[in-house]
C-alpha cells in the first residue's frame, strides 16, 4: 500500500528537524526585507495589529502540535521582522535638513575619514547653524574638506568651526537605484555637504574612553605608517586599524580588480585569523604545561583568551558595523567551545545573523552583511559536507586543498552579491586569493600578533619586518594581475528580485534536507535568468534637471561632458559599460542647441532645459510633449512639466517609450512615502533617544 500524502508530508517535516533553527534568520531577513519594499510607512494601528499576531503566534507555537510549531514560528519571526526593522527606523529619527543652506557650521566632530574622491570628511553633532531653530538642526551632519587645509589636525572630540554649503542627503541618482537617503537616515545624518575655507578650532578634544581609543588607534596607524613608508605601511595600518587614509587610489583600484579589496576591510577574515591565531599560540602554550594541561580546561582558556583579542581589536578599530558583525561571528564561535559546542555549524551562523540583525536590521540591504554570511555559509556548509571525504588525501596536501576549496567557495559565494552591488567581476580574482590569502593567514596576521607583543619591549619591528614582506607580495599580486588583460568585467545591476532569489535557491540547498534540496539550484538559475534580460531604462534624468542620458546601441550617451559627475558615472556603471563622463557626453543620440537638450523616444520628445535665460526665450514647450528644467516655472505650459521644485520632490525621473506614449516613472514613487524621503513623519515614541 502507498504512503498517505499527509504521512508524507509528516516524515519531509520530521526530516527538517535538525536545521529549522537555520531558517530562523532567513524568515526574520524577509520579514526585515519585506519592510524596506513596503510603499508606505506602516501606521500605528499596523505596528499594533502586527504586535497581536506576534503574540498570537507565540501562543500557538507552544500549543500547536510538533509538526505545525515551525509554522506558527515562522509567522511570529517573518511578522516580528517587519516590525522590529520598522521600530528600528522609528527610533533613530532626526531632523533632516530641508533646503540648501549656505553659511557658517559649527560642530563636534565624532568621525574623521576620506571621501571616494579622497578628500578629508568630518562628521559632526553638537551642530549649530545660523538662524536655525535647534529643533530643526540635524544631529549630525558630514562635511567635505577642500581648499586650503592643514590649519588644525582634526580628532574625534574637536570643536570646530567653517563656512561651507549644506544640502540634505540625495535620493537615489534613478529609480530604484541605491538609496543614500535610506543610509544617512539609519546613520541620523541630516546634511552633507562641503567646504572651501579653513576648518578652525574652537575647543580643544574632549576626554573619554571614546578619544582615548582614537587617539591610541591614530599613534598606531602613524607609527606603522612610519616605520613602513608606502604603500605597505598604509596596508598594515589599515589591516591593524581600520585607517585607510594613506592608501593610494591606483593601489586600491588594483584590490578591486583582483577581488583583494576585502583584505583592506577588518571583517570577518581578518578578526577569524586573528583571534583564532591567538586562540591556538595560547593553548599551544597552555599544552605545554603538563600539569596545567591535565588538570584545567586549556581550550577553553584560549578561548577566553581569543575572545578578549577579538574584543580589542573591535574596539581599536573604531567599532564600525562590519568590525561587529566579525566580532559577532567569531564570539558565537568562541562561546560555542565554552559550552562544549562544536564551534563552527551552520547553527553558529544563524545565531551570529540573528543577533546582527536584531542590533542593526539595516544591514540586511548592505554588500557588507551580504557578503559575510554567505562566504560564511558556504564555506561551513561545503567543509561539513566534505568531513571525513579528504582522507585520501596525502597528510601534506590537505591543507592546500583547504586553501584552494575555501578560496574558490568563498569567491563563488560573493561573486554574485559583488557584481550586484558594484557592477564588475574580477575574472582572475581566484587566482589572486590563491596566491595572497594563505599567506595573511601564516604570516601578515600573526607577524601583527607578534608586533603587538614585541612593542611591550621595542622590537616591534621584528613583527612589521614580517608584515612588510607578506604585504608587499600581496600588493605584487595585486599589480600583476590587475595589468592582466580582461581582468576586470563590468555587469549591469540587476532588478529588485535578483538577488534575493539567489540567496533563497543556495540556502534551500544547503538547509532543505531530502531530494528537494536540488529545487535550490533551480531558483538561483531563475535569478541569474532574470538578471540576463535586465532592461535598463531609455532616459535618466538627474533630480536637479541638470543631466539627461540616454540609452543607444553605443551604450549611453550624456547630455553634458561636465556637472552631476555622481550620477553620471552611477548611471554607467549600473548599465555595466563604465566610461568617462566626457566619453559619454561624445555620444550621438542627444540633440544639442546652446542650452537645450532633446531626446527623440518614438513617437515623442524630452526636452531639457538649462538656464533662466533659456527658458524665459522657450516658446512653449519647444514642441516636446516632456518639459524638463532646473529653473522654477512660472505659468502652465501644454506639455508634461517638470522644473526645480517638482524635480526636488519627484526624484530622479527614468523615462521609455510606452505602448500610449512616454512613461514616466520617479525614484520617489519606487521608494514609497518613508521616513527617509520626508514622504511620513515619524511616529511620537516616548523611548525615542
Amino acid at each position: 500500500m502507498g504512503i498517505a500524502p499527509g504521512q508524507r508530508m509528516a516524515e519531509i517535516w520530521i526530516r527538517q528537524r535538525g536545521s529549522l533553527f537555520g531558517w530562523a534568520p532567513v524568515v526574520l531577513s524577509i520579514g526585515i526585507g519585506a519592510y524596506f519594499t513596503l510603499p508606505v510607512e506602516p501606521s500605528l494601528p499596523l505596528y499594533i495589529i502586527l504586535g497581536g499576531v506576534i503574540a498570537v503566534a507565540l501562543g500557538l507555537s507552544r500549543w500547536l502540535p510538533f509538526l505545525a510549531r515551525p509554522l506558527a514560528v515562522a509567522v511570529l519571526l517573518l511578522c516580528f521582522g517587519l516590525v522590529w526593522a520598522g521600530i528600528r527606523a522609528q527610533s533613530v529619527a532626526a531632523p533632516v535638513l530641508g533646503f540648501r543652506y549656505y553659511g557658517t557650521i559649527e560642530g563636534r566632530i565624532v568621525v574623521v575619514d576620506r571621501s571616494q574622491s579622497d578628500a578629508v570628511r568630518l562628521t559632526l553633532d553638537r551642530v549649530v547653524l545660523d538662524r536655525m531653530d535647534p529643533d530643526r538642526r540635524p544631529d549630525r551632519v558630514r562635511v567635505s574638506l577642500h581648499g586650503q587645509q592643514g590649519f588644525i589636525d582634526p580628532v574625534p572630540g574637536m570643536r570646530v568651526m567653517m563656512t561651507g554649503h549644506l544640502s540634505p542627503p540625495s535620493g537615489p541618482v534613478e529609480p530604484g537605484g541605491f538609496d543614500f537617503q535610506r543610509m544617512a537616515w539609519f546613520d541620523r545624518l541630516g546634511a552633507v555637504g562641503y567646504t572651501r575655507t579653513p576648518v578652525l578650532a574652537l575647543a580643544p578634544p574632549e576626554g573619554g574612553a571614546e578619544l582615548w581609543l582614537y587617539r591610541l588607534r591614530m599613534s598606531i596607524s602613524a607609527g606603522v605608517q612610519a616605520r613602513l613608508p608606502g604603500e605597505t605601511g598604509a596596508f598594515a595600518a589599515a589591516i591593524l586599524t581600520g585607517d585607510r587614509s594613506g592608501m593610494g587610489r591606483d593601489t586600491l583600484d588594483d584590490l578591486r580588480a583582483t577581488n583583494l579589496a576585502h583584505l583592506l576591510a577588518i571583517s570577518g577574515l581578518h578578526m577569524g585569523l586573528l583571534t583564532g591565531f591567538v586562540f591556538g599560540a595560547v593553548r599551544l602554550g597552555l599544552v605545554l604545561v603538563p600539569g596545567l594541561a591535565l588538570r584545567r580546561p586549556v581550550k577553553k582558556y584560549a578561548a577566553v583568551a581569543g575572545l578578549l583579542a577579538g574584543a580589542f581589536y573591535l574596539a581599536l578599530s573604531g567599532g564600525n558595523v562590519a568590525t561587529m558583525r566579525a566580532f559577532v561571528m567569531v564570539g558565537v564561535m568562541f562561546v560555542a567551545v565554552l559550552l562544549d559546542r562544536r564551534a563552527l555549524t551552520l547553527r553558529a551562523v544563524a545565531i551570529a545573523a540573528l543577533i546582527v540583525l536584531a542590533l542593526h536590521p539595516e544591514e540586511l540591504t548592505g554588500p557588507g552583511f551580504q557578503m559575510s554570511f554567505a562566504a560564511t555559509t558556504a564555506l561551513v556548509a561545503v567543509f561539513g559536507a566534505l568531513r571525513g571525504r579528504t582522507d585520501w588525501l596525502p597528510r601534506w596536501l590537505r591543507p592546500v586543498f583547504a586553501v584552494v576549496v575555501s578560496s574558490a567557495v568563498a569567491g563563488l559565494a560573493t561573486a554574485p552579491i559583488s557584481a550586484a552591488h558594484f557592477n564588475q567581476i574580477s575574472h582572475f580574482g581566484l587566482i589572486a586569493n590563491l596566491l595572497s590569502v594563505p599567506l595573511m593567514g601564516v604570516l601578515v596576521m600573526p607577524a601583527a600578533v607578534l608586533t603587538a607583543c614585541l612593542s611591550l619591549i621595542g622590537l616591534e619591528g621584528v613583527g612589521l619586518w614580517l608584515m612588510d614582506l607578506g604585504l608587499r607580495w600581496i600588493l605584487g599580486v595585486s599589480h600583476r594581475i590587475a595589468d592582466w588583460d580582461g581582468a576586470l568585467g563590468h555587469v549591469p545591476s540587476p532588478g529588485g528580485w535578483v538577488l534575493p532569489l539567489i540567496a533563497l535557491g543556495g540556502l534551500w540547498l544547503i538547509l532543505w534536507q531530502g531530494r528537494w534540496r536540488w529545487a535550490g539550484p533551480l531558483v538561483i538559475g531563475w535569478g541569474f535568468w532574470l538578471w540576463s534580460g535586465v532592461d535598463r531604462p531609455e532616459l535618466l534624468v538627474t533630480d536637479t534637471g541638470g543631466l539627461m542620458g540616454l540609452m543607444t546601441a553605443e551604450g549611453r550617451a550624456l547630455s553634458r561632458p561636465t556637472g552631476d559627475g555622481f550620477a553620471a558615472t552611477a548611471w554607467l556603471e549600473n548599465d555595466g559599460a563604465p566610461v568617462a563622463q566626457e566619453v559619454a557626453a561624445a555620444r550621438p543620440g542627444i540633440e544639442a542647441s546652446g542650452r537645450e537638450w532633446r531626446v527623440r523616444l518614438g513617437a515623442g520628445t524630452v526636452l531639457l532645459v538649462r538656464g533662466k535665460t533659456a527658458l524665459e526665450a522657450l516658446v512653449g514647450c519647444g514642441g516636446a510633449e516632456v518639459l524638463i528644467t532646473d529653473q522654477r516655472l512660472a505659468g502652465d505650459r501644454p506639455c508634461i512639466t517638470y522644473d526645480a521644485n517638482r524635480l526636488r520632490a519627484t526624484g530622479a525621473l527614468s523615462i521609455r517609450e510606452g505602448a500610449e506614449g512616454l512613461e514616466i516613472a520617479t525614484a520617489h514613487e519606487v521608494v514609497g512615502e518613508r521616513l527617509w524621503n520626508g514622504g511620513a513623519a515619524p511616529l511620537s515614541l516616548p523611548w525615542r533617544p
